[in-house]
């Protein structure tokens, strides 16, 4: 590993909400500094003026918050290094561009759009691509292919031009990757990219390796899908006389299901979010959803993301952050692309939420309650949250499993009254009530030691009594223990149910 200090960025661009294989970017980087003892920095990359999204760096910034991944240095931070957002750091890449014109590694190029369209559109009826490279660069209008004269001809005129790097003809280029290892690349197969545009703003290549040098970053972790810009950025070193950082690609988030990298189209299609917080997009007014708002737990979602590309090595899921720091290396990091399981996130999330005390959730609760227009104690919805929270993923969901503690049935599952109330329900559960009117110990356990009695000296059935008694306090065959029910609701809303689901019920006729 790279003996230098260690100093890590995450580098978005402001286009667009956040996806969550970035997440997971910026939370492996994030993970490799806090292991090594080293810096995290966020910074963002706005060359690019024309992609620029209004809100949507406050809406990066704001996914990292909620994440609790947290920055060293950055645009939220500050920092030795700054400014850390490059259309502030605009002057300075000129003179970068003009150092490799001076060593030879870079040249102007005069060719306009409509030139360069129109060869790729005759390259093309000949069934082949047009490539800018070593090769068709020598008939092209630029300064490796014109006279001095004609260069400072074009200059005179005022004629718009952008840098090029001069990409070496057919030399091996070897790289190391931390996950991918030795990385082999003829450079016939590249092109000469572009490092300075002809308005005035470098492109992404020369202000990335710029920035990452004067920010002395030693390890650059992103996404596989720069993998193809590796050669040209260590190049790009090379020609500066510069220290190359380490460099590690990480795999990608593929679909649930196909071949192909996980979008915002999937997410659409299967019903789950593929951003960290709720996107509206100022353009169109749509709004896409996040995981925040859909009830999941900070802490569940990093948890779960963590483990999409990386394994701790052993039979462990379930890591706090402290742990995940503890745990992770770049050394277990897969090389092939991880599957996002939309059920194994909610999995994640339930088991954040059942780990929580009664009394965190009642808190959460409340708030959905009160929407409802419930009103009740708080000791009251803790002991509710301890019957029902192992049969929810989220918060949310608590309510489905509860409403029956808070509101009394009006109408009864149709389904279920056909197939468990029968011709002698009403006699059975008229006689429950009875007994539960002359009982002045309503404990849970008492209620049931009573009533399954009862049952027991009838030889009634036990399950065809207790359906039909679960149907007319809750109104369906849901619910945790039934006693634990009637306990909670108390002996007069229980007798008042009975009696009210054997007034709608009534008996039921025979033959």
């Amino acid at each position: 590993m790279n003996t230098r200090k260690v100093r890590v960025r995450f580098a978005p661009s402001p286009t667009g909400p956040l996806h969550i294989g970035g997440v997971r970017t910026a939370l492996y980087n994030f993970l490799f500094a806090r292991k090594h003892g080293g810096k995290f920095i966020l910074r963002i990359e706005d060359t690019d003026q024309t992609r620029f999204v209004p809100g949507a760096e406050e809406y990066i910034i704001e996914s990292f918050k909620w994440c609790g991944i947290q920055f060293d240095e950055g645009v939220t931070t500050g920092g030795p290094y700054g400014p850390y957002r490059q259309s502030e750091r605009k002057a300075m890449y000129r003179k970068y561009a003009e150092m490799l014109l001076e060593s030879g590694n870079a040249y102007y190029a005069f060719d306009t759009s409509e030139e360069l369209s129109e060869l790729r559109k005759l390259f093309e009826k000949k069934k082949k691509t047009f490539t800018y490279n070593a090769f068709e660069r020598k008939q092209l209008k630029n300064s490796l292919a014109l006279s001095k004269q004609e260069v400072d001809e074009l200059f005179e005129k005022k004629t718009p031009y952008v840098i090029r790097f001069k990409m070496p003809e057919n030399e091996i280029i070897i790289m190391n990757d931390l996950i991918r290892e030795k990385v082999e690349v003829n450079t016939s197969t590249l092109d000469d990219k572009i490092l300075f545009k002809s308005d005035g703003m470098p492109t992404y290549h020369l202000a990335n390796v710029v920035d990452d040098h004067l920010m002395e970053i030693s390890h650059v972790i992103r996404g596989e899908e720069w993998l193809p810009s590796l050669p040209l950025h260590v190049l790009l070193y090379k020609a500066f006389g510069w220290d190359t950082p380490e460099f590690a690609h990480l795999p990608l988030l593929l679909k649930p299901d196909g071949n192909g990298k996980l979008s915002k189209r999937d997410g659409d299609r299967l019903g789950f979010p593929v951003f960290p917080l709720q996107w509206k997009d100022p353009k169109t007014g749509e709004i896409s959803t996040g995981y925040r708002e859909d009830g999941y737990f900070p802490e569940a979602f990093v948890n779960m993301l963590a483990l999409l590309g990386w394994n701790p090595g052993d039979e462990r899921e379930l890591f706090i952050m402290e742990e995940l720091i503890e745990a992770f290396s770049i050394e277990r990091v897969g090389k092939s692309g991880s599957r996002f399981d939309p059920e194994k996130a909610k999995w994640f999330n339930h088991q954040y939420l059942i780990r929580k005390s009664d009394e965190e959730l009642a808190d959460l609760f409340s708030p959905i309650l009160k929407e409802k227009g419930i009103e009740t104690s708080i000791e009251t919805i803790i002991r509710i949250i301890s019957l029902v929270k192992e049969r929810v993923a989220f918060v949310h969901e608590l309510w489905d499993q509860s409403y029956f503690f808070f509101i009394r049935p009006e109408d009864y599952d149709p389904k279920t009254v056909k197939k468990r109330w029968k011709t002698d329900s009403y006699e059975h559960i008229s006689r429950i009530k009875e007994l539960l009117a002359d009982i002045d110990d309503f404990s849970s356990e008492n209620i049931e030691k009573i009533v399954k009695a009862w049952i027991e000296e009838n030889e009634l059935g036990m399950g065809a009594v207790m359906n039909a008694l679960r149907l007319v306090i809750v109104g369906a065959l849901k619910g945790p223990h039934l006693f634990s029910i009637i306990e909670l609701i108390g002996k007069n809303e229980t007798l008042a149910r009975i009696e009210n689901g054997l007034k709608v019920l009534g008996k039921k006729e025979t033959g």
